[in-house]
């Protein structure tokens, strides 16, 4: 999937406390990364988290994250985030971020997330506001 299928990316810069004794960014720090590029995007679709979500009731989880190292990433080197909502299904959905130098495509990763009841820690289906804002916002619908 190509850079122009993304509609939203955000930058970052590679802090002194993200590299390992190699002189590259520790792999965990990818993980860190995601929740950063996907923060911005919920901005972006003007449902920024927690406050556009009703999490008295019920929340978004983490269920699955698979990341893919592509090259490796250096102190003080500027990162692009390229975020979209690849798939919405009735109460998850998935996001895939490229992350991405100047020069080189660094890591993919892919993420699931469900939306699900507090008390119960049963699936709810997302919300339709929540399922307009990715499907307008998307230059490539959601699958």
């Amino acid at each position: 999937m190509s850079n122009e299928s993304f509609r939203f990316s955000h930058h970052i810069r590679v802090r002194w406390s993200e590299v390992d004794a190699q002189g590259i960014v520790f792999n965990p720090h990818y993980l860190t990364f995601a929740d950063i590029g996907i923060t911005e995007y919920y901005r972006a679709i003007g449902m920024s988290y927690p406050d556009a979500f009703d999490v008295s009731v019920a929340d978004l989880y983490a269920k699955k994250t698979q990341i893919e190292y592509h090259a490796a990433a250096r102190y003080d080197e500027v990162l692009e985030l390229f975020v979209r909502v690849s798939r919405l299904g009735r109460s998850s959905f998935d996001f895939h971020i490229e992350v991405m130098s100047t020069e080189k495509s660094i890591a993919t990763v892919q993420m699931t997330y469900v939306h699900a009841n507090l008390e119960k820690q049963e699936s709810v289906p997302l919300t339709q506001e929540f399922r307009s804002a990715c499907i307008t916002f998307e230059k490539v619908p959601p699958e």
